[in-house]
């Protein structure tokens, strides 16, 4: 496991982290980090936020870490189909392997709103979807100076270490 050392969020996300076609994602490039790294920081700041705020934390943790859960299956014609179309092979993906509740689904499928159009339907959809573009601003940076991006994270860790002890 990486370095997030809670053992509850291990156990929820141990089964799909033994998944041969998830751990594919480990070597795949994806904002400046692996696909499946980025998949873990999004399910653990979920998990955190989420179980601070007395969600179904379970159930989000495992949907932010699907929601990437794509192998570049399709050939994209440009970068904003693959933004809009990617969910879609997500939701695909991971209900091979995991009976998807509709609010994982939805988690899932809105995770880019509103490049997707769709709105999410969940408070806790709303929440990976915002934790999934600050992850992705942490950490591919788009043009952000180093010590905004580790700026960005420290308030990432705060407002989650804030909402922990409320």
């Amino acid at each position: 496991m990486n370095s997030y050392e809670d053992l509850e969020f291990e156990r929820i996300v141990s089964p799909i982290l033994e998944i041969e076609e998830f751990n594919q994602l480990k070597f795949i490039t994806h904002h400046g980090i692996t696909r499946y790294d980025h998949s873990m920081r999004v399910a653990y700041l979920s998990y955190k936020v989420c179980k601070a705020l007395h969600l179904d934390y379970k159930e989000v943790t495992i949907a932010a870490l699907l929601h990437d859960f794509f192998l570049d299956e399709v050939k994209y014609e440009n970068e904003a189909n693959k933004l809009r179309l990617h969910p879609g092979y997500a939701v695909k993906n991971a209900s091979k392997y995991i009976d998807l509740t509709e609010k994982q689904i939805d988690i899932i499928s809105t995770h880019m709103f509103p490049v997707t159009f769709t709105p999410p339907k969940y408070i806790e959809s709303w929440i990976v979807d915002l934790l999934d573009d600050v992850a992705a601003l942490y950490e591919k940076g788009y043009g952000i100076h180093r010590e905004l991006r580790t700026s960005i994270y420290l308030l990432m860790l705060l407002v989650v270490n804030f909402v922990k002890i409320r």
